[in-house]
């Protein structure tokens, strides 16, 4: 693929900022008259900048200033399926030389070029840090709302969960699994690698200093003690509305007993 046409000879950095703006992005309906390249799709955006899109909710973009970015945002919102309200982003910031050796130095990415390949990989890296970041974040307030369910287990004294709460948060664990495992894939590398080796060196550059799969490893751990603690709770409900059931079979008998010697006694 081509060095994407976008004049930056007289920067001597760009800003690279990515964010999570919906649950996915619908990008069969965008203007393919400003596209640039595809698998991820970047298209112009700016008057000098471009934007790469991921189909998981996330844009990245490259060289935008906050009211350029600002009005992409709003052009892009036909295409956002279930819009995010979030403030979350990840910013890089890149310089380019042609004997550069491609790594981070301090808070600059140094690259070789500005080629679409390059962009790509440096916007899925900040793509998949952006939404492990907003999941962190949404697992950390389950944390916090199934505190009691924990404490219940213990057999304290604390008022039982809704069954619908509780399958209601299995639920979400189950969506968030499936967005990070089946749709971000943020443990699998990006198209370009697969094509040119020194892609691959920087993308593992990026992987770790973003410490991508360290966070999703211990994301899924999170995600899976959730999952035991809601379903233990959910058993315990279980059981304990099925000893009630019984009681209250056991108290019905006793009740026609009762009338059966009631009638025989008055005869």
């Amino acid at each position: 693929m081509p060095t994407a046409h976008l004049d930056w000879s007289t920067k001597e950095t760009i800003l690279a900022r990515a964010r999570i703006v919906g649950e996915r992005l619908s990008l069969k309906t965008l203007d393919r008259a400003e596209l640039l390249a595809t698998n991820p799709l970047i298209i112009r955006a700016g008057e000098t900048g471009c934007a790469v899109l991921l189909r998981y909710g996330v844009m990245i973009t490259f060289n935008l200033s906050p009211q350029e970015e600002q009005a992409f945002l709003a052009k892009l919102q036909p295409n956002i399926i279930e819009p995010i309200q979030s403030d979350i982003s990840e910013d890089l910031l890149i310089a380019f030389r042609p004997d550069a050796k491609e790594r981070l130095e301090g808070d600059v990415l140094w690259l070789k070029e500005h080629s679409a390949e390059r962009l790509q990989i440096v916007a899925e890296a900040l793509g998949k840090s952006v939404v492990l970041n907003y999941y962190e974040i949404e697992i950390a307030g389950i944390f916090e709302a199934i505190k009691p369910f924990t404490i219940g287990i213990q057999g304290k004294n604390v008022q039982s969960p809704k069954e619908e709460d509780l399958l209601s948060y299995i639920g979400g664990t189950l969506l968030i699994q499936q967005k990070m495992f089946g749709i971000v894939e943020v443990g699998e590398k990006p198209d370009p690698v697969w094509d040119d080796p020194t892609l691959d060196r920087l993308y593992l550059r990026l992987e770790d200093e973003y410490e991508l799969r360290e966070r999703l490893v211990i994301l899924e751990q999170k995600l899976s003690l959730i999952s035991r603690t809601v379903e233990t709770s959910l058993n315990l409900l279980q059981r304990n509305s099925s000893h009630r059931v019984e009681w209250y079979i056991v108290i019905l008998i006793v009740i026609e007993i009762v009338l059966a010697l009631y009638e025989i006694l008055t005869r």
